[in-house]
């Protein structure tokens, strides 16, 4: 399901109440599924060269995978994922989800440690994975002012 993370469906905060209005969309979303739980983030870095960047991400190397695996190595490029496990608390990934609100950082995934439910924020929202259609329903009746108007939700 897609949460937009501004009131009609805005994609960027520009002042400090709309960022609190994004901050608290995501929180209680993450909240709702990994209260009381650890969880994994996980942040891709994109790269041209399979090396591993140095840099870049929160917590260690976690795997490599091609992008563009092109027989022209000019022409490759790779997403470097570093994962770091932590335990849950309300606010504790603001920073990040204030870069990501800002479009500075993609591609970010919050997950609990058995990958049953996923939490993908973006810019202008997040998309959420969850374990059945009957808590997808639970979860998009509780928050339905902050679902898409558009027919297919997007």
């Amino acid at each position: 399901m897609r949460f937009h993370s501004l009131p009609n469906s805005k994609r960027y905060p520009e002042n400090e109440s709309e960022y609190a209005v994004v901050l608290k969309r995501y929180n209680t979303v993450l909240d709702e599924l990994f209260a009381g739980g650890d969880v994994y983030v996980i942040i891709p870095v994109w790269a041209a060269e399979a090396e591993v960047p140095s840099s870049g991400a929160d917590g260690g190397h976690w795997q490599t995978l091609p992008v563009n695996d092109d027989p022209d190595p000019e022409f490759r490029s790779y997403w470097h994922l570093f994962a770091a496990r932590r335990s849950w608390r309300y606010g504790c990934l603001d920073e990040r989800l204030r870069d990501v609100a800002d479009d500075k950082v993609a591609g970010v995934l919050v997950t609990d440690t058995q990958l049953r439910r996923l939490h993908h924020p973006y810019d202008g929202g997040a998309d959420v994975f969850l374990t059945s259609s009957e808590e997808r329903d639970r979860m998009r009746d509780r928050h339905a002012d902050w679902l898409s108007s558009h027919p297919l939700g997007f």
